[in-house]
């Protein structure tokens, strides 16, 4: 596909080579991505990492960067914070760091989201050339429909803009979310979702698998990836379930609904270590490699 890359003309002449390159790393030469997320440790604090069935390897970070040097991924996404502590071990990983991140001490549905960079594009330009790390995109989320929206979507596109003047690949986290959204795995809404990131210049979006009181989720997905259009879709993991179950249901997003990859966290990293990196060869032999849900299987399985 690296004939076919449609560069976005916000890229300046003298970043195509590295926006083609850092597309090309993430994606392994295709149009899909597997993205593993590792910036829960602000999203959910330690409940995603320390618990009732998940592995004591999860308690510490670097368990992360071990999945991601070891493991099949497309990028591992984390806060720039654990990138410059472990990228000095940890220096292979193609990496996004993600721009905003909020707790969630403020229960869900107290009051509307608001979630701000935590960062410049001068900081995370200079961060990446400083430290020469592969840090090949830059990732945020916006919560469509809170009452702070307009503040997120200035941000989301002075970030994608300055991302791409940067050479830089950019994923928006987009979530229809607020005291106005009743449900917010309607797939109406979910596409519109994706559709907002694709008017923002978003190379990527992240969304959540819409549930659809009839038909199949995978079914429903195809209003989202249509309307994103050139922006690649890409299905959040969710929390831990059944590895077939998990499996099964990526399968279908990508060949009934049209997705073009995953972003997959607690599913990977709540494993131990060996078990992890299984299933992350798993969910990359289906969204990259593009084998059999089978094969997938007997990969995990085969360990």
């Amino acid at each position: 596909m690296e004939n076919t890359l449609i560069i976005p003309l916000d890229v300046p002449e003298s970043k195509r080579e590295l926006y083609r390159k850092n597309y090309l790393t993430m994606t392994h030469e295709t149009d899909r991505l597997m993205l593993f997320a590792g910036d829960q440790k602000a999203e959910h604090l330690n409940s995603d990492y320390y618990g009732e069935n998940i592995s004591v390897d999860d308690a510490t970070p670097e368990h992360l960067f071990k999945i991601a040097s070891q493991a099949k991924i497309g990028v591992f996404a984390t806060q720039l914070g654990l990138i410059a502590r472990y990228g000095t071990t940890y220096g292979t990983i193609p990496y996004l760091i993600k721009m905003n991140s909020k707790t969630n001490v403020i229960p869900k549905g107290a009051q509307d989201p608001l979630s701000s960079s935590w960062y410049s594009m001068n900081d995370i330009a200079a961060f990446v050339e400083s430290s020469k790390l592969q840090v090949c995109a830059v990732g945020y989320t916006i919560y469509m429909g809170s009452l702070f929206e307009e503040q997120m979507l200035r941000e989301a596109a002075h970030i994608i803009y300055h991302a791409h003047r940067n050479g830089l690949v950019a994923v928006l986290w987009a979530y229809p979310r607020g005291t106005h959204v009743v449900d917010e795995y309607n797939g109406h809404l979910i596409a519109g979702a994706a559709g907002l990131a694709s008017t923002l210049g978003a190379d990527f979006v992240k969304v959540n698998a819409p549930k659809p009181k009839v038909g199949t989720s995978a079914e429903a997905l195809r209003e989202a990836v249509n309307a994103a259009g050139r922006t690649r879709l890409v299905c959040a993991g969710g929390s831990s379930t059944d590895v077939e179950v998990f499996l099964r249901e990526l399968y279908d997003q990508l060949h009934v609904g049209g997705a073009s990859g995953n972003a997959t966290g607690r599913n990977i990293h709540q494993k131990d270590l060996k078990h992890a990196i299984a299933f992350s060869n798993s969910i990359y032999a289906l969204t990259v490699e593009n084998k059999t849900l089978e094969e997938a299987l007997a990969l995990y399985k085969n360990g």
